[in-house]
């Protein structure tokens, strides 16, 4: 199928979401009437900077309050009608979007509606032009499409179709039955695709402020192009999304977002025998950190208490390994590298992830394939040059693959003696926080869903003493790489004061597995444990009655835990340095879950630390 985006989908200019539409590789788009009336140029002119990026113009939107209405306004609308078609012809499109009729002045009679439409596509014929007509969800009269599709049956004109809206007809309950039954390709006009969390609210609200991509929400949107696939359906699939974030993000990134996003449905509703299996994600090979001289010694010294020491230096570029279990923590200090970019905007932070694939050439075939930007590492002779992307904000998304010959380290490292033997029993990375802005949300969980097939959790919501944290967890097919996104529109809130100190999105939080929680804990030492409150543990006394010896140990430790039905979890966390920091969990059985109900306490111990911190 053919892509497309509405103008009014993304930020910026007409002219910047031209440009984006095009970067992103869209093949059209619809021009929003908004969009045109504010640029500062003619409509053959947007035709003109259209055809120099090879976009095809594939209709002009939306033609409002046109059928049933009474005089005068009914001789106004097709006054209207033929300026618009004017319009048309100036900006070289042939598809005028009509959505159903929300005046107070409408007449509810669809034959009515239907002589209207006629008579307007008949003028249509005569120009080579198409008339749309879409089924608004808080339409007047006509609100869902199968009162659309009766209505263009009885206006029975062959340029006069229906177009189709995901968004409109979910958001109502709508089935696919009479799409599946009755609508012929050939009298579709345009489908338009988008997706929304299920939210119960008026629906315009809804409509106005949460639509999203496809596969960013709950709306069976696959569903719906597996049916128009059915049938035979190749033409456009176009978005037309309102969304708050959409219009406050960059145009291109967006775009992008969007285009992944078709990308995606494609591979959903593909039955080709030639559709490539999807190489997994098995693990984290490392996670890398940005740090300058002496500035990361905070963070250093945290590690060591963790149990980490310095394992093995690089050959050639001042970088180091920090090993433990099967945890490689990589401190980047070469000035010359994406590492010291990444400090100098961001400060002491962490600036990379490495995932390990089954297949790495099937793995960078997919990110190309999803658009995603790649970055070139620079290495020296004889030494690994791991390929990467751009991942979530200003950091980078290495792959390396596993099981091989060998590790990363065995080729560019050289291991260093007399470590000493410091280790507290952590095997391997349990899970790892990214805390994003709100713009980045809805995009950084689509990010792990379509690039590597992760599933994504619904979102739920975490009491911050100071707002409402939102989080939702992307996570590994093997359930192995766990990924919790966690973002805020409160200022004072935990994932607030991230953003503001690392200045955008990033890593917050890492989690260890251990072997031994209260061994590990003891090792760590009391002054680099965030300190729990006393009354968790009455309450924690209460709901679980633990061993009265074990609940001392924990109180001692600042020590949580959790229990399910599934498994018990014991977690502890560390002190904050340079806003990230560092989780210890033990897993009993089949425990699954992250502690959420833990999440509140956290959150309340770091921001009175971080008062006293900052002597407020």
């Amino acid at each position: 199928m053919k892509t497309a985006l509405a103008t009014v989908t993304i930020s910026g200019s007409l002219q910047e979401k031209l440009r984006a539409a095009a970067q992103a590789g869209f093949d059209g788009v619809e021009i929003f009437e908004n969009d045109l009336t504010q640029f500062d140029g003619s409509a053959r002119d947007v035709r003109l900077m259209a055809e120099d990026l090879g976009l095809e113009i594939i209709a002009l939107q939306p033609f409002r309050d046109f059928e049933a209405m009474p005089e005068p306004w009914r001789s106004q609308n097709f006054y209207r009608a033929q300026r618009k078609f004017e319009l048309m012809h100036e900006l070289g499109t042939r598809r005028l979007l009509i959505c159903s009729n929300v005046s107070p002045h409408v007449i509810d009679d669809r034959d009515r509606a239907a002589a209207d439409l006629h008579e307007l596509a008949e003028l249509a014929r005569q120009q080579d032009f198409i008339i749309g007509y879409e089924a608004l969800a808080w339409g007047r009269h006509v609100a869902d499409y199968d009162v659309a599709w009766d209505i263009v049956k009885r206006g029975d004109h062959p340029n006069l179709g229906i177009i189709l809206d995901s968004f409109h007809m979910f958001a109502r309950g709508n089935t696919l039955d009479v799409l599946r039954d009755e609508i012929p390709i050939d009298k579709i006009a345009l489908v338009q695709v988008a997706d929304a969390p299920r939210l119960q609210m008026e629906v315009l609200h809804y409509s106005r402020h949460f639509r999203c991509f496809p596969g960013q929400g709950d709306l069976p949107v696959v569903e719906f192009v597996q049916c128009l696939k059915d049938k035979g359906f190749d033409d456009y699939l176009s978005h037309e999304i309102f969304n708050d974030e959409f219009r406050s993000s960059s145009p291109l990134e967006k775009a992008v977002d969007g285009m992944r996003s078709l990308i995606w449905l494609e591979e959903q509703t593909s039955v080709a025998p030639e559709q490539p299996a999807q190489p997994e994600i098995t693990d984290v090979e490392f996670i890398e950190f940005a740090v300058e001289g002496d500035s990361g010694d905070e963070l250093v010294q945290l590690l060591q208490n963790l149990g980490f020491r310095e394992t093995h230096k690089h050959r050639s570029k001042n970088v180091s390994l920090m090993r433990q279990g099967d945890i490689n923590l990589v401190l980047n200090r070469e000035p010359l590298s994406q590492a010291h970019e990444h400090y100098q905007a961001h400060g002491v932070s962490i600036c990379a992830l490495a995932f390990a694939t089954t297949d790495l050439g099937a793995m960078l075939a997919r990110t190309e394939r999803y658009r995603s930007t790649r970055f070139a590492n620079q290495a020296g002779p004889g030494e690994l040059n791991i390929p990467a992307i751009r991942g979530i904000g200003d950091s980078l998304v290495y792959f390396v693959e596993r099981p091989g010959k060998f590790r990363f380290f065995d080729i560019d490292f050289v291991p260093l003696t007399d470590v000493g033997e410091t280790a507290v029993g952590l095997q391997r990375i349990d899970h790892i926080g990214q805390t994003v802005s709100n713009t980045d949300f809805l995009s950084a969980s689509f990010f792990y869903k379509s690039l590597f097939g992760f599933e994504v959790e619904a979102s739920t919501d975490l009491p911050d003493i100071y707002g409402l944290v939102v989080s939702r967890v992307a996570k590994s097919r093997d359930g192995r790489v766990r990924i919790p996104l966690n973002m805020t529109a409160a200022r004072e809130a935990s994932a607030q004061r991230f953003i503001h100190k690392a200045k955008g999105s990033g890593v917050q939080q890492i989690a260890f597995a251990c072997e031994d929680i209260f061994a590990a804990a003891g090792a760590v030492g009391a002054d680099k444990l965030l300190p729990i409150p006393q009354n968790y543990y009455r309450d924690l006394d209460a709901r679980f009655a633990p061993e009265p010896d074990v609940l001392a140990r924990m109180r001692s430790l600042n020590i949580l835990y959790d229990r399910n039905d599934d498994g018990e979890f014991f977690h502890f966390y560390t002190r904050e340095a340079h806003g990230v920091f560092f989780e210890v969990v033990q897993r009993i059985k089949d425990y699954d879950r992250y502690g959420e109900a833990n999440a509140h306490i956290r959150m309340a111990s770091q921001a009175r630390q971080y008062r006293r911190d900052e002597g407020l």
